[in-house]
């Protein structure tokens, strides 16, 4: 057969077909269409058939166009080829037709659309009834009308295709090997899948609706609609369920079914997974499978491994079919292609079930039956969790809105879980304007974290340790109104154990707190630096024993009063023996026995350090470690930052590759520039670290607590903090040497350990203490420095000779050819040209904040001092100490850096305990006596003034 012949037989085909769907249309649907049922199932009924006249329609066209196409080459073209056979050519237009048609046609089936059709009391229908009876010539008197009209609605139909499938085959056999012959072999492919799939669904539509004519009405009106189909019944392949669980099993293609006595319960197959592997041990002579829902898990047990197998064979590719949205084409017709369905999906489910989820929508992903991935819970009452899922419950970062019964406002707790319960770092914004960022265990606020509300009538901040949700252990509250901040221990969330309390005005105590109250004596200290020793009242107001001493050294000791009307009274004994300011009075810190260092702020320590022993996993690094985020918008940008692409930062962001670099920058050499870099990042956790402790600094010593009485405390603390960090990073070391498999070096001595934290980390962590720190030592040594700034404005009145003159600098040493001379000056009135070079370096003390650096500056200062010297008197000369002193005291004076007294005092506390006793050493301690020599001469300045005028 050639082309030719295969088009004018296709010709002929089509001709007949479309003819006989023209009487069936006129004989069949134009009569049915006229019907009017009156009842519920009749008129969904005709929507049905409605549509399924609508795909009758269609085919019929297709058919009619394909014919006219046909008979018009027929006639103008003498040759052919495969692109005029449209059944090939365009194969797919007839198969998505045909497929639709079937489909339809099988829905109607299933809701024994025929059988009602069958009874229209149509007029025109009964008119047509003998011409059907000649049309249908298998009808015999016997055959029911239903079924004559489901034959004749897709018998000729089903002929048809048949007839496609043998014309193509005879064209097959005839054409050469080549790109036609394999669009014909292909369509041919196509044709037969289609008539297969064809049978296929007539035979689950005949199955179906036998299962609805065997049912009660109670389960067809629940479960019959015209899509579903019966798949597989354990009446024709007998399963059972768990004990006392159904007597009847009916798998759907979207529903698995079970029935026992007048219930039954189904399960959405896009929920439903599948295990042949179940642990459970079946009954003897039992093969079982485990069948996984979102809320419940059973049993099906087959009697013998073929049966088990055709369920779980069919059981798979139902779900595999529902979660694609598709059947398969033809329905059972990919043996062994993607038999498995995905045990990983995304779903919409209502819980009903009594637990946690009760009444919640969940959209998201599923895994073996739970919510497992992202997703979403919604509850009926306005709850509301978006985040991360494992194994059914939330775990992972997530955000949980909890509305507020009495007010129209929600809770929104964005932070992490940990099998369905808050634990590590979040943020947390309560609808009555207070706002939480900190860590938490099981719900409940617990560890270090920052409680602020600003705007309240009463605005508060709380920076500190919380345990079961309560304020508990050291920690810092600042009360805005009352412009006091309370340093100290806590129970329950009251003031308890020792507290310092610091006011705006300067005045600051310490006491014992009982549940707010104070309690028993304490220590006052007020703001013109007198200390009241005894017991005082909340109003500060001195009652009963107590001790008084003035800053001249003058005590006053006895019992104290405060009548009304009559101001503060007392009894008791006043010593005048000591008339000279005491240091241990003026400058008295608190604090450092009742707050070890040890103890403030071990919830920051606990989570760096929980975060090392579970081997720095990186799921787990902002649940551990997310204080430097301070802001909602941050926490999100991190989330965002941790599952979507990152970007470039000096430091890895990878807890694997952090602590490779840790390994490889080991070495003494590279070490200190790779803690600089990952102390700078807010991706290191040593970074994160640093951050966290510096948002607890300046709780305690900015604002309100720049108190000269805590110095101490804030200096000691800081020391402490590059300890730990250098814990830390010893023990990032030895974990990345451990998962190496190599053996870390033998434990370093704590003093070591101690010598290296306060050399390598506490000059890298400083800058961001800094500000408060140095506040802390202006305001110590204010006294000192106010003396010596007047001391300074004396000595810069002295032209640069009668300066040098003056502090007995002798004069061979003196630089007078840098007294450049003008024509109106003379010699002796010149200021500021000597020692210029040494002056200019001493003044850049105050542009570092590093002790090193500073020492170093120092000893610049030094070198250039002689240096000048050498060229004055033409040779290399080495200072002796007599002469360096006098000439270190004119640039001092020529500087004229204005809180030297600190700076000096921060160098000797915070300097590396390796230069003491060295040249450095020894210059910081000829700064000193100048320091203090410039005091003294002031001092000696006022005691003669007082003692003239005396006089």
């Amino acid at each position: 057969m050639c082309t030719a012949e295969a088009t004018a037989s296709l010709l002929q085909v089509e001709e007949t077909f479309s003819a006989c769907l023209a009487r069936i249309d006129a004989l069949i649907l134009k009569p049915l269409l006229q019907a009017e049922p009156t009842d519920q199932k009749g008129k969904e009924n005709l929507k049905l058939f409605l549509l399924l006249n609508d795909r009758f329609q269609a085919l019929w066209n297709l058919t009619e166009e394909n014919y006219r196409i046909l008979k018009q080459k027929c006639s103008t073209s003498e040759s052919f080829c495969i692109q005029d056979i449209y059944t090939a050519w365009k194969g797919d237009l007839f198969l998505n037709l045909y497929i639709q048609y079937f489909v339809t046609f099988t829905n109607y089936v299933v809701v024994h659309g025929f059988e009602h059709a069958a009874k229209s009391k149509s007029e025109a229908w009964k008119h047509h009834k003998t011409v059907l009876k000649q049309f249908l010539t298998d009808f015999t008197s016997e055959t029911s009308m239903s079924m004559a009209l489901y034959t004749v609605l897709h018998k000729p139909i089903r002929d048809h295709i048949m007839q496609y499938i043998l014309l193509l085959t005879k064209l097959n056999e005839v054409l050469k090997e080549g790109s036609e012959k394999d669009v014909v072999t292909s369509a041919i492919k196509e044709y037969m899948k289609l008539e297969s799939f064809v049978s296929q669904v007539l035979d689950e539509a005949c199955f179906t609706k036998s299962l609805w004519k065997s049912l009660g009405y109670k389960f067809t009106d629940m479960l019959c609609v015209p899509e579903r189909r019966l798949l597989e019944d354990s009446k024709n392949l007998p399963i059972s369920a768990s004990t006392n669980r159904s007597d009847r099993i009916l798998l759907f293609d979207d529903v698995l079914v079970l029935i026992q006595g007048n219930s039954f319960q189904s399960f959405d197959l896009k929920l439903v997974w599948v295990d042949e592997n179940c642990r459970k041990k079946s009954a003897p002579g039992l093969y079982g499978l485990r069948i996984v829902t979102p809320e419940e898990t059973f049993f099906l047990s087959a009697k013998d491994p073929q049966m088990k197998a055709v369920w779980q064979w069919k059981l798979n590719q139902a779900v595999r079919q529902a979660l694609n949205g598709k059947r398969d084409f033809p329905l059972w017709g990919k043996t062994g292609e993607g038999t498995e369905p995905p045990s990983c999906r995304f779903f919409t489910y209502v819980f009903k079930l009594e637990g946690k989820f009760k009444s919640a929508s969940y959209e998201g992903e599923w895994h073996w039956g739970k919510p497992h991935g992202k997703g979403t819970l919604k509850w009926r009452d306005g709850r509301n969790h978006v985040g991360d899922f494992k194994e059914g419950l939330e775990h992972g970062f997530g955000i949980c809105l909890v509305p507020r019964r009495s007010e129209d406002r929600y809770d929104c707790y964005k932070c992490h879980w940990y099998k369905g319960k808050m634990r590590g770092y979040g943020i947390c914004e309560y609808g009555n304007d207070t706002v939480y960022k900190g860590y938490f265990k099981d719900d409940m606020r617990q560890g270090f974290g920052i409680l602020e509300n600003c705007s309240a009538e009463h605005p508060f901040k709380y920076t500190g340790q919380w345990e079961n949700d309560k304020k508990n252990g050291y920690g810092v509250w600042e009360d805005k109104d009352r412009g006091e901040r309370y340093i100290g221990t806590w129970l329950d969330d009251h003031k308890h154990g020792q507290g310092i309390v610091v006011t705006q005005s300067g005045v600051c105590y310490q006491r014992t707190f009982h549940a707010d109250k104070m309690v028993g004596s304490g220590i006052l200290l007020l703001e013109d630096d007198y200390i009241y020793e005894g017991n005082f009242t909340e109003d500060l107001t001195f009652v009963g024993k107590g001790k008084l001493s003035f800053a001249n050294g003058f005590i006053l000791e006895g019992t104290f009063t405060n009548k009304s009307g009559q101001g503060l009274q007392t009894h008791g004994i006043l010593n005048t023996s000591n008339e000279q300011l005491d240091d241990r009075i003026t400058k008295a810190q608190l604090g450092l026995e009742d707050f070890p260092v040890e103890k403030r702020w071990k919830g920051i320590y606990d989570q760096f350090l929980e975060f090392i022993h579970s081997g720095c996993k990186e799921e787990t690094e902002e649940s551990f470690m997310g204080f430097h985020i301070q802001t909602s918008k941050e926490l999100r940008k991190s989330q965002e930052y941790l599952f979507c692409q990152r970007g470039t930062e000096d430091v890895s962001w990878k807890i694997e590759e952090i602590l490779e670099e840790v390994v490889q920058h080991q070495g003494l050499e590279s070490l200190p520039s790779y803690l600089e870099k990952a102390l700078k990042s807010s991706l290191h956790p040593l970074g994160k670290l640093l951050k966290a402790l510096t948002i607890a600094f300046q709780a305690t010593y900015s604002g309100i607590g720049a108190n000269k009485h805590l110095l101490t405390m804030a200096q000691e603390e800081i020391k402490y903090y590059a300890k730990k960090i250098w814990q830390f990073y010893q023990g990032l070391l030895r974990l990345a040497l451990e998962q190496k498999g190599q053996l870390p070096e033998k434990h370093v001595e704590e003093d070591i350990s101690d010598q290296k934290a306060c050399s390598m980390v506490l000059p890298l962590i400083l800058p961001c203490f800094y500000p408060e720190l140095f506040m802390l030592y202006m305001l110590y040594h204010e006294r000192e420095d106010d003396l010596y700034c007047q001391g300074i404005m004396d000595l810069s009145l002295f032209p640069d000779i009668k300066l040098l003159e003056f502090l007995d600098v002798q004069k061979h040493l003196w630089p007078l050819k840098d007294l450049t001379l003008t024509t109106n000056q003379r010699r002796s009135l010149i200021k500021d040209k000597c020692f210029l070079s040494a002056t200019e370096c001493l003044q850049k003390l105050i542009t570092t904040v590093d002790p090193r650096e500073k020492l170093v500056i120092l000893q610049k200062t030094y070198k250039e001092i002689e240096s000048t010297v050498s060229r004055v008197v033409e040779k290399d000369y080495k200072l002796p100490m007599d002469d360096l002193l006098p000439l270190l005291m004119y640039v001092v004076s020529r500087a004229k850096i204005q809180h030297l007294g600190a700076e000096i005092h921060l160098i000797r506390d915070l300097m590396d305990p390796t230069n003491q006793g060295g040249l450095y050493d020894f210059l910081l301690t000829a700064l000193e006596s100048c320091y203090e020599h410039i005091q003294r001469m002031r001092l000696h300045q006022r005691e003669n003034c007082h003692v003239t005028h005396s006089s």
